[in-house]
């Protein structure tokens, strides 16, 4: 039996595309803005509190964990809710949104539209990288020690799968060269893949991406990056960058919905990242008698019927991003870091984590109390003063990690000093 292409095609909805498209209200939501005003320097004040006012954050909280869970500004939700009124009113998936919804997506990272499809989060990307690469018992991958668990269990569970070696590095916190050297170090004749997180979760270290990049192009290894911590944060272009894939999530410091991803596979390198996971639109050319072609590009790793709501919302954040400016987002997020850094730095007791040097960090900083457990000074932050931040206890850390993003403010973070001097003189 031979299902024709665009028999197929119709059969699973994208027949419809006319129909999902002429609606007002979707129409809307693809192009829709938060109508900030114009950037003045004399006047940059006023700005930022039109992007402020784009976010609905309790009135009690000082939120500062949008390296965790990012909060969303109005657009973005405006977008998910209109979206799915839409495509609920007329019984319609939403698949034709996604082609331009990927485009957005596509621009903004520096690639083109066949090399990104959309995934849940990083994790997922991760695994689909992980799963699909032609690795043998043997292999070799390096990761750093600081990857995230949905960093590195994706490998360790080929590791498990497969007997692959997974072999670990310890960031270097001082110098962006000194972490190039230490993967260059573990590079052996097995060596078959290096992945490294573009910022590292636990201290929020920068890493060389592209200086990884160039070696493992000169070493013909395969270079994934975790851009969990990077995609809304600094403003940085794949195609600059030379990896080979990149996985983000959406729900970060983009400030789109939870539960959306995004997954770059270099168009040159495409297939020799095997689909683990199939279905509806992973291929439209395929028989019962053994034929089956993928469909063009990296969204064969996109299947079955999925939220189209979530993924105009995806690009409906981006909007944002580039509406207020991706420099600026970069700035005023470092700003702020720089604040709180030196802020900390003088308290006797506190140690800065992060590393000092703007080369290496952007809008993440980690600090200890040495001798005090993580939970007790993030609940006292979140108890006695309403900050939210995130306990850091990866790598043996005992630590908290501050984020902050477009929406705090420098009276913020002179609060979170203030809590963190006064907790240090009653220890």
């Amino acid at each position: 039996m031979t299902v024709p292409r665009k028999t197929f095609l119709r059969q699973i909805g994208w027949g419809t595309l006319g129909v999902a498209l002429a609606g007002d209200r979707l129409a809307a939501a693809m192009t829709s803005e938060a109508k900030l005003p114009v950037f003045e320097p004399s006047r940059s004040d006023q700005f930022w509190r039109a992007v402020r006012g784009q976010y609905e954050l309790a009135a009690d909280l000082t939120y500062l964990n949008t390296g965790g869970l990012g909060p969303s500004p109005r657009v973005v939700g405006e977008a998910f809710a209109s979206t799915t009124r839409s495509l609920q009113g007329r019984l319609d998936t939403g698949h034709a949104l996604f082609d331009e919804a990927r485009r957005v997506v596509a621009d903004f990272f520096g690639a083109a539209p066949d090399e990104v499809c959309f995934t849940r989060n990083t994790t997922e990307g991760n695994s689909i990288v992980a799963a699909g690469l032609d690795l043998r018992a043997g292999d070799e991958v390096i990761l750093e020690s600081h990857a995230h668990p949905g960093g590195s269990l994706p490998w360790l569970n080929q590791a498990k799968r497969r007997g692959i070696a997974v072999k670990v590095f310890e960031p270097d916190p001082s110098s962006p060269t000194g972490n190039l050297e230490r993967i260059r170090a573990l590079i052996r004749s097995r060596t078959r893949a290096v992945q490294v997180s573009h910022v590292t979760a636990p201290t929020g270290i920068l890493m060389p991406v592209r200086e990884i990049a160039a070696l493992a192009r000169e070493q013909s290894i395969w270079f994934h990056v975790d851009g969990a911590q990077s995609s809304g944060m600094v403003p940085f272009s794949l195609r600059e960058i030379g990896c080979d894939s990149f996985a983000t999530s959406g729900h970060k410091w983009l400030g789109g919905p939870r539960e959306t991803g995004v997954l770059f596979i270099r168009r040159e390198r495409n297939d020799e990242v095997s689909p683990a996971h199939v279905g509806a639109y992973s291929s439209c050319d395929f028989d019962f008698d053994g034929r089956l072609t993928y469909a063009d590009g990296a969204r064969r790793h996109e299947y079955g019927t999925r939220n189209a709501a979530s993924v105009v919302a995806l690009a409906a954040a981006i909007r944002f991003q580039q509406e207020v400016g991706r420099t600026r987002v970069a700035d005023c997020g470092a700003s702020l870091a720089q604040r709180v850094q030196a802020g900390l730095a003088p308290i006797r007791g506190v140690e800065i984590l992060t590393p000092a040097s703007p080369q290496m960090r952007a809008a993440m900083t980690t600090f200890a109390v040495p001798g005090v457990e993580a939970a007790r000074l993030f609940g006292y932050l979140m108890e006695h003063h309403a900050l939210r931040c995130r306990p850091v206890t990866e790598t043996g850390l005992q630590a908290v990690r501050v984020s902050t993003h477009v929406f705090n403010t420098p009276a913020e973070c002179d609060r979170l000093i203030a809590a963190v001097r006064d907790f240090v003189r009653a220890t």
